[in-house]
């Protein structure tokens, strides 16, 4: 008898959690491997990643200046759990997302119910249903629709939330692709009013403004455009082939999307009528008027030019700081939730990287779970591709660091309690200070302290305690200093 073989994943608050492998071994075989396992030396899962100090510190400067813009504009947090049931995330996405989804194993004997034809047969799409009812969510938004229904009694409406949660994908490991990675979301529910959608343009820019990322795109469609067009061509009944073979334009170019269109059954006449749109040039203004005249005849369409005229023309009379807006009309973003405005940000053209955030109006998502009427508009930042492009280009401040900013040297107990009564007062300051744990030799502690990168040292030995100072040791310049703990404060303070 074969049977399915168990990853065992840590995740959250301690609780083991299983994650199906599609690698299928004889029992065998498979306590051969586990034993193999444990005898050598660690790692982690492809995709996944380890932060030293000095990484989360600069994650963490991102993740502040990401969510002081969110509370500028008026967004609450929020948290949702790591893993859903099943049903909440399948079928919501996609084909290709419900793929991506990592799938958790039930607790105990999870073959217990499994269908025997389809365990036999290996059909594994089948299986899953039977050995799985919980898999780690995919993206914040559905989670979040999840939550406005559960809670909608709760609510005020309009409701802006935000969410910062890492996400989970079975994807394929590249640059700035991750199968663990971080999603730092906005959304509104409960107004179908345009502004939101010029406020969310304008939050991406104040984020990468105070990042110091210029010549970052924010690249606008709309999905009733991408709707209209597929009523002009005569292929409305395949708009979600049609939107997810456009959207990777970028990715594998026009003849590549020519060809996917055609194996999902588009006609070639049908493709043949779109070919404008593979070289959709001009400004703002004049894509607009371009689409409104390719679409006159699908009411679907007109609606969604006139969506976009009126965002893209109060985001232009307002203005940006550093963000330049762009009608994308590839743009399709390809999830199925999008009806209305959908977002897509470029990093500057010196950076080779994907996009670094996304979004869109959602107006019937809520209605999966049962809330109906119940619109709404989002964006996400991508931390992770973020970093990549901060660190690329050399914007994280010198500031940014997780060390301590001095270090006291430890002579011994007499000394290292004097020194820690000063310790306690600096941090009561806010003042990020330590003592060295041992009195070992004194090489040995500035040797640490040059590893961590920590900038000053507090010598205090028994001149110092007979005179209630300090000496204030620069570990870059040299310098050093005879100061009374008042002057220590300012001096690490302005430091």
């Amino acid at each position: 008898m074969q049977f399915v073989n168990r990853i065992i994943l840590k995740i959250g608050y301690l609780q083991r959690i299983r994650i199906w492998s599609f690698s299928i071994l004889p029992k065998s075989e498979n306590l051969k491997s586990n034993t193999h396992t444990m005898a050598s030396k660690p790692s982690i899962p492809k995709g996944t990643r380890d932060f030293s100090p000095a990484e989360v510190a600069k994650r963490q400067y991102i993740i502040q200046i990401i969510k002081s813009n969110f509370e500028k504009f008026g967004f609450q947090p929020i948290e949702t759990p790591s893993f859903e049931n099943s049903e909440t995330l399948m079928g919501k996405y996609g084909e290709e997302g419900d793929r991506l989804i990592f799938k958790i194993l039930n607790s105990g004997d999870y073959l217990a119910k499994a269908n025997a034809a389809h365990l036999e047969s290996k059909e594994s799409t089948k299986l899953t249903s039977s050995i799985s009812e919980k898999a780690l969510r995919y993206d914040l938004t559905v989670p979040f629709a999840r939550y406005v229904v559960q809670h909608q009694n709760e609510i005020e409406f309009p409701f802006k939330r935000y969410q910062i949660q890492p996400v989970w994908r079975a994807d394929r490991p590249q640059k700035g692709r991750f199968r663990e990675f971080f999603q730092c979301d906005a959304d509104v529910v409960g107004s179908k009013s345009l502004w939101q959608e010029v406020e969310l343009v304008q939050l991406y820019d104040a984020v990468f403004t105070d990042l110091g990322l210029s010549g970052v795109t924010i690249k606008i469609n709309n999905r009733k455009i991408l709707s209209g067009i597929a009523e002009v061509i005569g292929a409305s009944d395949k708009l979600i082939d049609f939107t997810v073979a456009l959207d990777k334009l970028d990715k594998i170019g026009e003849g590549g999307v020519k060809k996917e269109m055609m194996e999902k059954g588009i006609a070639a006449e049908a493709i043949a009528k779109v070919q404008p749109l593979f070289n959709f040039t001009g400004t703002i203004v004049e894509k607009i008027e371009k689409l409104s005249v390719l679409l006159s005849e699908s009411e679907e369409g007109l609606k969604g030019v006139e969506e976009l005229r009126f965002i893209c023309d109060n985001v232009m009379k307002l203005g940006l700081n550093n963000a330049v807006l762009d009608l994308d009309v590839t743009l399709a973003r390809g999830l199925n939730y999008y009806t209305g405005a959908i977002f897509e940000v470029a990093p500057p053209k010196s950076v080779s990287m994907g996009s670094i955030g996304g979004g869109g109006r959602y107006d019937d998502l809520t209605g999966i779970f049962g809330l109906k009427n119940m619109s709404g508009v989002g964006i996400s930042f991508g931390l992770d591709r973020i970093y990549l492009v901060v660190e690329e280009l050399n914007l994280f401040p010198e500031t940014v660091s997780a060390t301590s900013q001095a270090l006291f040297i430890n002579y011994g107990e007499t000394e290292a309690f004097y020194g820690l009564q000063a310790i306690q007062k600096l941090r009561a300051a806010g003042i990020k200070v330590e003592l060295y744990p041992d009195a070992v030799k004194v090489a040995k502690q500035f040797q640490h302290a040059d590893k961590r990168r920590i900038p000053f040292a507090v010598i205090v030995g028994p001149d110092e305690m007979t005179s209630n100072t300090f000496l204030l040791k620069n570990l870059i310049s040299g310098e050093q200093l005879s100061l009374n703990f008042e002057s220590l404060k300012e001096a690490l303070l302005g430091s």
